[in-house]
């Protein structure tokens, strides 16, 4: 550890929130219809899709209507990339000649992109057409994304409604958020970099001659464009198999950098925007520092845990070394680190470094980064909406801890309120412990396993945390293209996204219904430092009492296995 990586990884994470904030206060415009800047140019092609549609973007919908439009636009996205991938083998734009994928993988694919997850069981390199990249991967990538910040403009709607019903269109939010905020941030980070060496062609590859006097293919794709939107969309989804550590998606310190920030900003954007647009910045602010608390102390631990002399070199003698297994030799352990808790506290997955080759504790933080609920900022939009979920159930503690109503930005929180947040918090514990409790004991699960004891058990516990948290990292040693895991994990990852969307809407029609309360001297301030702690402490507790069992018999076994070897020699 030193002075220059704590400061890199304080720029990274900070970075974020500062160009956040900006674009918040341009999507919050996006999502209450004002004027922007793109407006002469973007405000006639939206009126084309509108009509296109036969949508009506100023008719409100009640939060029932909201989410079955949200879901039913969902389904067809699945059903429309499942048939693609399906058929990849006959459709064009496939100067690979790649065959179709196999059912089993086709499910899991679509899934996982449509619920912004992007888990890969493939490699895309010798897997994926240039037209499944571009017209179902890609799209989904805008899509999936935009469908999250739908999220959070209805649940802002909620909280400055006076007894209204309707949340705002579905179809208004999607189409705005994604012309006006996805397409052209992305057209601007991918024009920055094919500048700095990312290539973007359709061609299928080059041959390289090795000095071994042999040609070498090696694969080509418009890699900038799905960059972009993979990391502002807070996707993941790499085009090449070793995703960001490849020299064709990451080639240089400086896109690092860029790419790092990008993954988080959208996430941090959608906190202000919430804020700007429910009324409430200083109430968001609060939400803002416990978010950038708990990511930095995640970057921190893994940080240092990575840059202790690992066992085995300790116990040959080694007493200034660090763990450099794993991690891309270019950027380093604090740029690894970064990253690493960057990409589980924001659902994104992209990584730049094995977390498979992250020492155990180190291993462990990542994962723990996911339980929390994938709030540290979490997707475009739903990040903000289940942080305002614990925000919920933060100020029902403090109700029971003082004997009153519980109040959370002028909307009383009753018992509806409270059941459905629950409901909202529940899917990763549920889906996590319970597919993982079976396939620690499933004979055909087991078969995929590159590991035994505590390691295999987090290779297993990993898979299924990033699947229903739709983070969509791997930790590496899991053959996970089998029916078994291409199966169970897509389902991890609808349940992971999409019963607590219905929960938060519910939430958001059950506030909007409510009269809007002024403060009143029994009234818990949720903007001071007091809130902060008791808003960290329960998402420590949920968080982190749940999944400790599992974490103890994983990463945290495995840590005093290593403990054990040195002292042994």
């Amino acid at each position: 550890m030193n002075w220059q990586g704590w400061a890199e990884i304080a720029l990274t994470l900070s970075l974020a929130v500062a160009i956040g904030w900006p674009l918040g206060v341009f999507m919050s415009r996006v999502w209450n219809g004002e004027r922007t800047f793109l407006d002469p140019i973007l405000r006639p092609v939206e009126a084309v899709f509108y009509a296109a549609c036969g949508v009506d973007p100023k008719k409100s919908q009640s939060w029932h209507a909201y989410a079955l439009a949200l879901l039913a636009f969902n389904l067809a996205g699945f059903a429309i990339t499942y048939a693609v991938l399906r058929l990849q083998g006959v459709l064009p734009l496939n100067p690979q000649g790649f065959p179709g994928l196999s059912e089993h993988l086709s499910f899991n694919t679509a899934i996982s992109f449509v619920t912004n997850t992007n888990w890969q069981s493939y490699s895309g390199e010798t897997t994926m057409s240039t037209l499944s990249q571009m017209i179902v991967l890609t799209v989904q990538n805008f899509v999936s994304a935009a469908t999250g910040a739908t999220v959070a403009a209805a649940l802002a709607r909620a909280f400055t409604a006076n007894r209204g019903e309707g949340l705002g269109n579905f179809w208004a939010d999607l189409i705005r958020t994604t012309l006006y905020v996805l397409v052209p941030l992305s057209v601007v980070v991918a024009i920055v970099l094919v500048a700095l060496g990312v290539p973007q062609t359709l061609s299928a590859g080059v041959v390289a001659h090795t000095m071994e006097g042999a040609d070498q293919k090696i694969p080509l794709y418009a890699v900038a464009s799905q960059e972009a939107i993979k990391m502002l969309g807070i996707n993941g989804g790499g085009v090449f198999n070793a995703n960001s550590a490849h020299p064709f998606e990451n080639p240089t310190p400086l896109t690092n950098l860029i790419t790092a920030v990008s993954l988080n900003v959208l996430g941090w954007a959608s906190f202000f925007a919430f804020g700007r647009s429910a009324l409430v910045k200083k109430d968001i602010r609060a939400l803002v520092i416990s978010a950038f608390v708990l990511l930095f102390a995640g970057a921190a631990t893994i940080y240092a845990t990575e840059t202790r002399v690992p066992p085995a070199q300790m116990a040959a003698g080694a007493e200034t070394t660090v763990n450099m297994e794993g991690k891309e030799v270019r950027f380093g352990a604090p740029a690894t680190a970064a990253w690493a808790a960057a990409t589980t506290g924001a659902s994104n997955g992209s990584v730049n470094g094995m977390h498979s080759s992250l020492m155990p504790l180190g291993g462990a933080m990542t994962m723990f980064l996911m339980h929390l609920g994938e709030i540290l900022p979490g997707g475009i939009g739903s990040g903000i909406a289940v942080m305002v979920v614990m925000a919920i159930l933060a100020v029902f503690v403090a109700g029971l801890m003082v004997g009153r109503t519980p109040e959370y930005l002028g909307k009383k929180i009753e018992a509806r309120e409270v059941k459905l947040s629950i409901l909202a918090v529940l899917a990763i514990p549920v889906s996590t412990l319970g597919f993982a409790a079976i396939a620690a004991v499933l004979p055909e699960a087991l078969k995929a396993l590159m590991h035994t004891g505590p390691h295999g058990l987090s290779e297993i516990l990993y898979a299924y945390t990033s699947a229903t948290a739709n983070n969509g990292s791997a930790f590496a040693g899991l053959s996970a293209n089998a029916p078994w895991w291409d199966a169970t994990l897509g389902v991890s990852m609808a349940l992971g996204r999409f019963p607590p969307i219905v929960a938060v809407l519910a939430i958001a029609g059950a506030l909007a219904a409510k009269p809007k309360l002024a403060p009143s001297a029994g009234t818990l301030p949720t903007h001071g430092g007091l809130f902060v702690g008791l808003l960290i402490g329960v998402i420590l507790i949920l968080g982190g009492l749940q999944f400790f069992p599992a974490l103890a018999l994983g990463p945290i076994a495995e840590h005093f296995q290593a403990l054990a070897f040195v002292a042994g020699h």
